[in-house]
């Protein structure tokens, strides 16, 4: 094979999270967000020493687990789904059997639960982060996702699938004036425009809504002030479903292209909408984490709570803790409960939760867990792990290790990573008891895994 050829061949299978593999003259090529079982076309576009990787370029044939049908008018463009075409069941085999695989690399001799899909698999999310831009160089405003495979161009998704349709209402409304008053996007390369953002919330359970536009400082006040009033109104006009919580607005200089809070000013409303989660209310932030699909985290967290098993009269370590959803479902009979997270809206959103739910037993740590590890004064009997997506820095978990709890239940958004950790976990005395996988994303790549691990010789 030779790189800048083009090539033909099926899909064998696909690895974790969207690398279809082809076989090509006896060489692994790896074609990313190509299905098990289709015909494709490819253009090899890197090739290295035991290593090749390729460009989609066609679907010549669709695979047997695709439907004619495309459900959502994105697919394909939108860089924010994988399986729109597959039947919800197939998506969670192919999702099952690619954590089990790295589990199995890893692990031996534990128990594969399986996985356990979404209560529902459209219009489940209960946040989207919208980006401004344009689908074509100097084209009109567009505001959604980012295209598949392109940094800079954006698909306005206007009729996405996996949120209710008040997003999509939203979404139009807001493009549509912005681009009726002409209004420039912030250009990544020049640093140049105005919207940015699109950040929008609704809790499934409530159907309270937050809505926060995020820009830069680019604009003189009085002539933002008249713009942004203009949008508030037309917003507020809407015959969403949901009810409005708050309208907000975010000015944010940085050059990164990531939603970052330079200053919040209130519109509307509040800055702030609850959420319900097995029977516990939630007060959630704009930027504070919280689970996107809220009927999949009552899922992902019974089966936590199963794992962590009795907590009667326990201190339990709650790392990584986010709005502290985990400490609060576990708190009413353990002793006390610690959570430890590095966002301090976070964690400022985790104490006035706890106290929402008259929960007198949770202590919430703004901090790097790494940093913050070696200062905790309480000595945990369980832990409890749910990181981000690049895993538990190396130093972190040699430090979690050595408090030496008998049980310990991970939770993961990223398989790569838990395997990675998972590895280490088991060379410092720990075995893998059991592992089940969660779906809270349907239609896209992404799955998350709970792990119970015991301490060997206990």
């Amino acid at each position: 094979m030779k790189k800048g050829q083009v090539y033909e061949g099926i899909v064998e299978k696909m690895e974790f999270p969207n690398k279809g593999i082809v076989r090509i003259e006896d060489e692994k090529v790896v074609v990313k967000n190509a299905l098990p079982g289709q015909k494709i076309s490819f253009l090899v576009n890197k090739k290295r020493k035991g290593k090749c990787e390729a460009r989609l370029i066609e679907v010549l044939e669709l695979s047997d687990i695709e439907t004619e049908e495309k459900v959502c008018p994105h697919y394909g463009i939108c860089g924010g789904c994988l399986y729109q075409t597959v039947p919800y069941e197939k998506q969670l085999e192919i999702k099952r059997e690619q954590v089990k695989e790295l589990i199995d690399g890893v692990c031996s001799d534990y128990e594969f639960e399986g996985i356990k899909g979404s209560p529902i698999p459209d219009c489940y999310r209960n946040k989207m982060e919208f980006s401004f831009g344009d689908e074509v160089k100097d084209g009109p405003l567009a505001l959604g996702m980012h295209r598949r495979g392109s940094f800079y161009d954006v698909v306005t998704t206007g009729e996405c699938q996996i949120v209710h349709k008040d997003f999509c209402d939203i979404l139009l409304c807001s493009k549509q004036y912005f681009e009726k008053k002409g209004t420039g996007f912030y250009k990544k390369m020049q640093h140049t425009g105005y919207l940015r953002h699109l950040l929008v919330r609704r809790a499934v359970k409530t159907g309270e809504i937050l809505i926060d536009l995020i820009t830069t400082t680019q604009i003189v006040a009085e002539e933002e002030k008249e713009l942004l009033n203009g949008w508030l109104q037309e917003i507020l006009a809407l015959p969403l479903e949901g009810t409005m919580a708050g309208i907000l607005h975010t000015r944010n200089d940085s050059l990164a292209d990531a939603v970052k809070d330079g200053g919040t000013e209130i519109l509307y409303g509040q800055d702030y909408f609850f959420e319900e989660l097995l029977g516990l209310k939630f007060r959630i932030s704009p930027f504070s984490f919280f689970q996107t699909n809220s009927l999949g985290a009552e899922v992902l967290y019974e089966k936590t709570r199963e794992y962590v098993g009795d907590t009667k009269g326990k201190v339990i370590f709650d790392l990584y803790s986010g709005t502290g959803t985990i400490a609060q479902i576990l708190a009413p009979v353990a002793e006390k409960v610690v959570g430890v997270e590095i966002v301090e809206e976070a964690v400022e959103a985790a104490k006035k939760n706890a106290l929402l739910n008259g929960l007198e037993n949770c202590e919430f740590i703004a901090g790097d867990v790494l940093k913050v590890i070696d200062g905790l004064e309480d000595k945990p009997e369980l832990i409890v792990l749910d990181p981000p997506r690049d895993g538990i820095h190396p130093k972190a978990i040699e430090k979690i290790i050595d408090f030496g709890v008998n049980r310990m239940v991970y939770v993961s958004c990223k398989p790569t990573s838990l395997a990675r950790d998972l590895v280490i976990l088991q060379e410092r005395g720990y075995r893998v008891e059991k592992v089940c996988c969660v779906d809270m994303f349907p239609g896209t790549a992404n799955v998350e895994t709970v792990v119970l691990l015991q301490r060997v010789g206990h």
